[in-house]
């Protein structure tokens, strides 16, 4: 199990995701993004409400913008 921060545990929370470290791993590894081309609001594993949420994050440089990016890394390494 890795270490995930209070800002990946809420931005789980947030996007109505179990927030649980072993529940974190499984998503992650059950999703990762393997093109580079792929915006991560895009990823199919979305839901529209998430894929919005994410988007807009990133767009308006929202509190959770810095979340986002870091799940982004996680999910492409």
């Amino acid at each position: 199990m890795i270490y995930y921060d209070a800002e990946i545990q809420n931005l789980f929370k947030e996007l109505g995701l179990n927030s649980d470290p072993c529940a974190i791993d499984e998503f992650i590894e059950k999703n990762k993004i393997l093109t580079g081309e792929l915006h991560i609001a895009d990823a199919p594993f979305w839901n529209p409400s998430q894929s919005e949420f994410i988007r807009d994050s990133l767009y308006y440089d929202s509190e959770w913008s810095y979340a986002v990016d870091q799940l982004d890394i996680i999910l492409r390494n």
